[in-house]
């Protein structure tokens, strides 16, 4: 599967994602939701935007591996963050930046969405990841 990212001349720069993703392939992966939690329940990082950001990449990654993914063949990243305001975007990209290396994220990411909303199903969760990908 190959999954190509770029961001066309003309297009708004510089941000911390690629425009647009093209991929070939016939197997979709679409992993839901996923925030910082462990695999038993207990929480991560409370209060805490930039760890969030992080376990809840790294729950992506596992969902990803588990259907035999990775990064490499995600088309798109959607992320939803409560109570946002431009003044998070720091925390945020740490988070982002702090566990690209480690889940094998490649930066710029690929194309992204970042939603804010006033609240996710528990009040201590920061925020949600949703990932798409394409496989052979």
């Amino acid at each position: 599967m190959t999954v190509r990212h770029f961001t066309p001349e003309g297009m708004l720069q510089p941000v911390p994602y690629h425009h647009v993703a093209v991929g070939t392939g016939t197997k979709h992966v679409h992993v839901s939701g996923q925030i910082a939690r462990q695999a038993d329940g207990t929480p991560v990082a409370p209060d805490d935007l930039a760890g969030q950001v992080a376990q809840a990449l790294r729950n992506t990654a596992i969902g990803l591996e588990g259907a035999g993914a990775s990064f490499a063949d995600v088309l798109r990243l959607t992320f939803y963050v409560t109570r946002w305001s431009p003044e998070k975007i720091g925390d945020f990209m740490a988070g982002v930046e702090g566990v690209a290396e480690e889940i094998g994220l490649r930066l710029p990411l690929p194309p992204a969405s970042l939603i804010g909303v006033a609240y996710l199903f528990e009040p201590d969760v920061l925020v949600e990841v949703e990932a798409t990908a394409l496989l052979d």
